[in-house]
């Protein structure tokens, strides 16, 4: 195997033994990483706490900007070896992961990949929540028997990279991203910079299982994600300077509408499902017209 190194970063207590089972489960891959970096979010007591607990893992602050993806940065800057494979503190690789990931680097035209995320509820799924939107909770949405393919994104929560082409792009944006209530697509945004000069495959055999919440199965929260990721792509599509024109995000919505209507049209929890993907469209729309209107330049008058 090329050589790895595994960076897991975490910020919240409430998130510690999900951590334990992340570590142990990211040393005990065959082969194993050459290094676990778990970095710390601006927790002094978590940081100290995971010092104490992992003797074999490099544990670090994250002094920088505060968020996920400072945190990621952090690690990157650690590592030696030519690979950083990216996994979250509430997700825990199941046996084969990294191996998985790493495999389609042998072709030297990828520069980076990324693994299916599949929901490990804390209580029961929403019956009302559609699988097009697993994305609101962290998880990724496959279809079964799917092969390794070419993508234009990945998730952050599974993923992995040359370290050179990562380190050439500055890493992720900084104070772009997931911090407190303010969620942006800093993984897509990283991944059509990197994909300039290379191309990012989708390894669907690469899994975590990524803890989710009840605090995060509520009508409320869906639409909060929702409303964030219309203004995060509007934001990320500015930032980007117009290369990219978020054509997935176009055959995404033609084909969750399509979806949506036909769902509707059923009884039951089928149109449960189809009323909560018009409601989720419905708040990101609002969130794209939001962030288009609060962050049009000022003309000051002649």
């Amino acid at each position: 195997m090329t050589g790895v190194t595994v960076v897991i970063p975490c910020h919240s207590d409430r998130e510690w033994d999900g951590l334990v089972r992340t570590v142990a489960a990211a040393h005990a891959q065959v082969p194993p990483p050459d290094a676990v970096v778990v970095v710390v979010d601006h927790n002094d007591g978590l940081f100290e706490r995971a010092r104490a607990a992992f003797p074999r893992t490099t544990v670090v602050r994250n002094t920088g900007s505060r968020g996920a993806s400072g945190a990621r940065n952090a690690g990157a800057r650690l590592a030696t070896t030519p690979l950083v494979a990216f996994v979250d503190g509430d997700a825990v690789p199941r046996p084969g992961w990294l191996a998985a990931l790493l495999a389609p680097f042998a072709d030297p035209r990828v520069t980076g990949t990324g693994g299916r995320i599949v929901p490990a509820w804390a209580g029961a799924r929403p019956g009302w929540l559609p699988d097009e939107f697993l994305w609101t909770v962290g998880a990724s949405h496959l279809p079964d028997g799917a092969a390794d393919h070419r993508v234009r994104n990945v998730w952050s929560g599974n993923m992995a990279v040359r370290r050179d082409a990562f380190v050439a792009v500055g890493g992720f944006r900084d104070g772009f991203g997931k911090v407190g209530n303010r969620s942006r697509p800093e993984d897509t945004d990283l991944c059509v910079r990197m994909g300039r000069s290379g191309e990012w495959r989708l390894v669907p055999g690469a899994v975590v299982d990524h803890g989710v919440p009840a605090t995060h199965t509520t009508y409320r929260y869906f639409l909060r994600r929702c409303y964030a990721e219309g203004r995060g792509k509007v934001s990320m599509a500015r930032l980007l300077g117009g290369r990219d024109d978020l054509a997935v995000e176009s055959d995404w919505l033609r084909d969750t509408v399509r979806s949506s209507v036909r769902r509707l049209a059923r009884g039951g929890a089928e149109r449960r499902r189809g009323g909560a993907a018009v409601t989720g469209l419905a708040a990101a729309s609002v969130g794209a017209a939001v962030e288009v209107l609060t962050t049009l330049p000022v003309r000051t008058p002649r």
